[in-house]
């Protein structure tokens, strides 16, 4: 009775939010709060689908902020009855407590760099000054707001180091304001930018202004709603009003298309690359400064080019055409045509992660089953080295100028915590530049990789992490946490908090799916549109193989993602409950037939399809999460979503934890953890990072009948 009493410990005070308790037999669901049933059916391409909670898209209406504060003060008083729940934060927060920071970088005559001192909020962005032997701080976004929720969300500072231009979000939106800092004196320019959107801010050479791209002020009533069409690239000149910025190019004619802007090295060419959705793919156009025709290099959308430098009209490019690995090329924009393009490093065994141009050298990271390696190359494709790096992991945060003689760069693994790293190109050497002092020794943690089948025959990767000495017994709680899709590579990464979780005695596991880019595009993919159901394979097949190789056993597995990776536990729940003891949803996409009708949706149609195309709409139903549920057992479930995610919208999350709560016919329970003022998580403060951990071990360890110990 260790199971019933323990779930009834961590309800027993859920009556004032109208929850009766389980039964000594556990054979009584919840009592969740009411969620209105409508009886919406629609016919799309001759088939009826019903949709009883449309309502909930209605973000705004007295209805669904009714349901919202009921159903968040449900989960929120559920979860605060799991016994020993402050041990885990308190864990997490003595792992989370150390300085952090990141790799510097040079403009003009100064050096910047960002720093965390522990439990910082956000943070802080110093600058070194000329002839100073200390930095000073520049920015700090903790005072932005109060509580930490209006975060920094993009940043450049000017080629003289005279000016920061950066962006700022409320509440983890999408959404971006910008604004100007003078750097010697600390002091606001008047200048500000709104609606700003999926944009950075490349400075003009002599720092006189900066190009960026902007959406039209929404007409709508609610932000979060409403589509977002017609990205433009824009001109702003400093201390100018936002009215005056020069319109440099827009396409009236394609609604989809975004612009983003790179200058050339010499400062004479405005290379603009045009994206559609989140396909890869992009066209490229580019300006000779000082004259209005914009002119295209490459017109169609064929592969994916991303700008590197240039050697005078030359144009360098990483690449994927004919190359689904990538390779990275030359174009002469007097010659574009195919048959003079110049080829710099061919495409190899291993997928270009990641390119930068420093010290007049190719800097290149690859991908070898998933792991990363650093190869140097001269600018005519010439191999130079292959980097020492500390170990095996990721590597991120390149930094460097075409001139400077040092390259930095961030490298962590799930047991090695982000450090910082020199590389001298006169002494061919990596030393350590800053290494964090974490409150843990990695030698008394394992990582491993480890390769099983999918069901296809598929080879496909996996980390497993956990404490030194663990046990193959099948008793472990186990996290799998996966994403699969859009070309994102789920390569190692240092996280404080999965730290405390292997001191729970946790496997934390990490599959790399096909739709992700571990491998090319070819495993890319493999995983999109109507071969969507091989991810979801892929992930079953992980869990099969830690039950399999006694790692844990169904009753003691846990399966989380976010975003994408919620759809994979919308799959997980529709597919497979029998696979897991808890899963968790997080900011998910859960409703397939109508994602692409809100905010940045319709980008994703290039990555799964859309239900408005009649081929496209059986595959998307056959998985869709919110129209798949169907009343029988299911696993402990927790949705997780913000109340301002602008990105992945919440009524998806709403939506399908009403499903959830209507369709569940067992005992575990079905909640929604619903934050206040914060997105889709992006610029999330610590204090609120720090709490969702603790609060996914601690519902986790709850659904596995495993009690939190008192002290860790």
């Amino acid at each position: 009775m260790k199971r019933t009493r323990l779930w009834l410990a961590a309800v027993s005070a859920l009556a004032v939010a109208g929850c009766q308790q389980w039964s000594a037999e556990l054979s009584q669901p919840l009592a969740y709060p009411h969620s209105e049933r409508g009886e919406l059916v629609e016919q799309l391409h001759g088939q009826a689908v019903a949709d009883p909670y449309r309502y909930l898209e209605q973000l705004d209406s007295p209805k669904t902020l009714d349901w919202v504060e009921r159903q968040r003060i449900f989960g929120e008083g559920f979860l605060a009855q799991i016994p020993n729940r402050d041990t885990v934060q308190a864990r997490i927060t003595e792992l989370w407590d150390y300085e952090k920071i990141g790799a510097p970088f040079v403009r003009g005559e100064r050096k910047f760099h960002f720093a965390n001192d522990g439990l910082q909020s956000q943070s802080v962005l110093y600058v070194q000054d000329a002839g100073s032997s200390s930095p000073r701080v520049l920015l700090d976004p903790n005072q932005f707001a109060s509580d930490g929720t209006v975060a920094l969300s993009g940043y450049s500072v000017s080629p003289d180091g005279k000016v920061l231009a950066y962006g700022t979000s409320e509440s983890g939106s999408d959404w971006q304001q910008w604004q100007f800092l003078q750097i010697d004196t600390g002091e606001p320019l008047a200048d500000k930018l709104e609606w700003v959107k999926f944009s950075g801010a490349e400075w003009a050479a002599d720092s006189s202004g900066i190009w960026y791209s902007r959406y039209d002020e929404p007409t709508g009533g609610n932000k979060m709603e409403e589509v977002n069409y017609f990205q433009k690239l824009y001109f702003h000149t400093l201390n100018s009003p936002q009215s005056q910025d020069r319109l440099v190019y827009d396409r009236p004619d394609q609604k989809e298309w975004s612009f983003g802007a790179d200058l050339s090295d010499d400062g004479q060419l405005l290379i603009i690359t045009s994206g559609q959705g989140t396909d890869r793919r992009n066209r490229v156009f580019f300006q000779r400064l000082g004259e209005d025709a914009v002119l295209p290099l490459i017109p169609e959308l064929q592969a994916s080019y991303q700008f590197l430098g240039n050697d005078g009209d030359w144009l360098l490019f990483e690449t994927d055409d004919h190359a689904p690995r990538g390779r990275i090329i030359a174009i002469d924009i007097n010659r574009p045509e195919r048959s003079a393009w110049k080829e710099l490093v061919a495409q190899g065994a291993d997928p270009i992660n990641r390119v930068r141009i420093v010290n007049d050298h190719l800097v290149v990271v690859t991908l070898k089953d998933v792991l990363a390696d650093i190869n140097t190359y001269s600018l005519a494709g010439e191999h130079q080295q292959r980097l020492t790096l500390p170990g095996s992991g990721r590597v991120v945060g390149l930094q460097g100028r075409r001139q400077d003689a040092s390259l930095y760069f961030q490298f962590n693994s799930y047991i090695h915590p982000t450090g910082v790293y020199r590389y001298d190109f006169e002494g061919r050497e990596v030393t350590a530049y800053q290494t964090p002092n974490v409150a843990f020794d990695p030698n008394d943690y394992v990582s491993e990789q480890v390769f099983f089948q999918s069901k296809d025959g598929t080879r496909v990767p996996m980390m497993l992490s956990y404490k030194a000495g663990l046990k193959r017994d099948g008793t472990n709680p186990t996290l799998l946490y996966a994403y699969g899709g859009f070309n994102i590579s789920m390569t190692p990464r240092f996280s404080p908090a999965n730290i405390a979780w292997m001191d729970l005695g946790g496997i934390y596991a990490v599959p790399s799916l096909r739709g992700g880019g571990e491998y090319g595009q070819d495993w890319h993919h493999d995983g999109r549109l109507e071969h969507k159901q091989n991810v979801f394979d892929d992930y079953f097949a992980a869990a099969e193989y830690l039950i399999d190789h006694d790692y844990t056993q169904r009753a003691y597995l846990g399966a989380y993602g976010r975003s994408n990776g919620g759809l994979l536990m919308g799959a997980a729940l529709t597919q497979r409950p029998d696979l897991f003891a808890a899963v968790l949803p997080a900011v998910g996409v859960l409703d397939m037939l109508r994602y692409q009708k809100f905010t940045i949706g319709w980008a994703w149609v290039n990555e799964y399809g859309s239900a408005d195309d009649a081929e496209q709409f059986p595959y998307l139903l056959a998985y869709s999460p919110y129209h798949n549920l169907s009343p029988r057992q299911y696993p402990a479930t927790m949705v997780m979503t913000a109340d301002h995610d602008d990105r992945v919208v919440p009524s998806h999350s709403f939506k399908f934890a009403a499903a959830m709560q209507h369709a569940q016919m067992g005992s575990a329970p079905v909640i929604a953890r619903i934050e206040q003022k914060a997105g889709h998580g992006a610029g999330k403060p610590t204090s609120m990072r720090i709490a969702e951990y603790r609060d996914i071990f601690s519902f986790l360890m709850l659904a596995f009948n495993q009690p939190l110990p008192e002290s860790l």
